[in-house]
């Protein structure tokens, strides 16, 4: 029962951090576009964790995306602006994007 346990927190302890922000993603409505790990309209977030994967300021370049859009890095399809994600909320799903493997 112990071992039982410790293996569920164990669990909800690594699946807190990614559900957090795949709620905050889902709210904004960035997963009309992408999803964690395939194309939709947009990268999937590994594909993009991976192109910035080591770059220092990543987080900011993707947070600033976020909110502004942007074109050209993906291919054709531009994306918009997201003026109902604050700054705060940018820089949360930019890193949490990040994060995915």
């Amino acid at each position: 029962m112990k071992r039982t346990l410790l293996t569920l927190a164990a669990a909800l302890t690594v699946a807190a951090p990614a559900m957090a922000d795949l709620a905050l993603a889902t709210s904004k409505n960035c997963m009309a576009c992408h999803a964690v790990d395939k194309k939709v309209v947009g990268p999937s977030y590994k594909d993009v964790a991976a192109k910035y994967a080591g770059q220092k300021d990543a987080a900011d370049k993707l947070a600033s995306k976020i909110i502004k859009g942007g074109s050209g890095v993906w291919g054709p399809v531009p994306m918009p602006a997201n003026a109902q994600v604050n700054e705060a909320e940018a820089k949360k799903l930019a890193t949490w994007v990040l994060a995915q493997k």
